[in-house]
């Protein structure tokens, strides 16, 4: 067997000859990215909405799972090709399939049909990873962490928000019209990125294939990258196997509460936004791995609020605590892995984000089958569950 080599399938630097971004382009990229990512999030509040007009079918919560699947698919599949290939070419054309695949969710006519289209829908929304790495790029190096950091503030309102918006739209107006409104937003993010961002040639003709091997090469090589990812993907199995049940567990009688006020928790998660940059900082001062830590104890926290404390402020409080500990356990984990192989990041943020949505669609699945077994508590069980495999996961590590 012939050795395969990292320096082959490393494509050369990518970043264009160009003056430091304005703060438009950086805030018109920023918006593009929350318009991108939420749609992967539209159907969590909506999902009792969808199974009580949807004709029955034992499909309707693969829904969430299915979505995220297709994310974590176009991760490992799309988001490599930003090494190889015109980036604002390839952010255009994702965004435009991505209003095809909101189309095709607003017409599917049975669960089936609609856990096929929102694979279509996950994968295309992995657009918003082709623009932080871009935004990377074009950013003069002492204004480049500001950058990032803008963008990704982009992207955790696109999550947070989504689920506000959604669970408004489909109280008020019906689930299809949520997705029917998904499609011109996305054509508008095509729109604005060909208008706004600057061409990108890459200097390296490494092929689609090689650029794939690399990245199994580098799971191969970097243990600490294989830390953070099962870390990680354990971590969002446990933040997704809330977000699952949520709209469920508020319909219970004991609530009677419908998709709106499940998106309305998604507000309570802004403090998602503050937690980035703070763990940033803290990360920077005492090191990432004990912010990893911290973070994870707050995920397995909330669900002990979750399960003491099984009230509407039960669960908003257990929601900051959740989302803070989630984020915190994210920028953390890309501050890890940033560090092995500056050449390489694209790559190691595929591995890492790759994990990250399997195990969200793991959690989503598992979070079904919970629920459908035993209701709320046994939901609760299992995400703490989670949370202590990604605990271990770091101290072990």
């Amino acid at each position: 067997m012939v050795a395969y080599s990292m320096r082959e399938a490393t494509p050369q630097s990518t970043e264009p000859l160009a003056s430091p971004l304005s703060g438009t382009l950086t805030f018109t990229m920023a918006i593009a990215t929350g318009l991108a990512v939420a749609n992967i999030y539209y159907n969590q509040p909506m999902l009792g909405v969808i199974e009580h007009t949807l004709p029955p079918s034992p499909y309707a919560g693969l829904i969430p799972t299915a979505t995220q699947l297709g994310y974590a698919l176009g991760l490992f599949l799309l988001v490599p090709l930003g090494d190889i290939r015109d980036r604002r070419r390839l952010i255009v054309t994702q965004f435009v399939i991505l209003a095809v695949a909101a189309v095709i969710a607003a017409l599917s006519p049975t669960a089936l049909a609609l856990v096929a289209a929102s694979v279509l829908l996950g994968a295309s929304a992995t657009v918003a990873q082709q623009i932080v790495p871009f935004a990377a790029a074009l950013a003069a190096p002492a204004q480049r962490g500001r950058t990032i950091g803008t963008v990704m503030g982009g992207l955790l309102c696109g999550i947070l928000f989504s689920r506000t918006l959604a669970g408004f739209i489909a109280a008020h107006f019906g689930w299809r019209e949520m997705f029917w409104l998904s499609a011109p937003l996305a054509l508008l993010g095509a729109v604005s990125m060909a208008i706004a961002l600057p061409r990108n040639h890459p200097h390296s003709h490494v092929s689609y294939v090689n650029a794939l091997k690399s990245i199994a090469h580098l799971w191969r090589e970097e243990p600490t990258l294989r830390t953070a990812t099962l870390a990680q993907a354990a971590g969002f199995s446990s933040f997704s196997t809330f977000w699952t049940i949520l709209a469920l567990h508020l319909q219970e009688p004991a609530f009677s509460l419908g998709a709106q006020t499940a998106g309305l928790f998604g507000i309570l998660g802004v403090v998602g936004v503050a937690a980035a940059p703070l763990a940033g900082r803290i990360a920077d001062h005492r090191g990432p791995v004990l912010v990893i830590r911290l973070g994870i104890v707050l995920i397995l926290s909330s669900w002990l609020l979750f399960g003491l404390w099984n009230s509407l402020v039960g669960l908003a409080v257990g929601v900051i605590v959740l989302d803070f500990g989630a984020q915190s356990v994210l920028v953390s984990h890309q501050h890890v892995i940033y560090a092995l192989r500056p050449e390489a990041r694209s790559r190691l943020n595929t591995v890492l984000m790759t994990g990250m949505f399997l195990g969200g669609g793991i959690g989503s699945a598992a979070a079904t089958v919970a629920w459908n077994y035993g209701g709320w508590p046994v939901v609760c069980g299992l995400g703490a569950m989670f949370a202590l495999v990604a605990l271990v996961l770091r101290l072990v590590g």
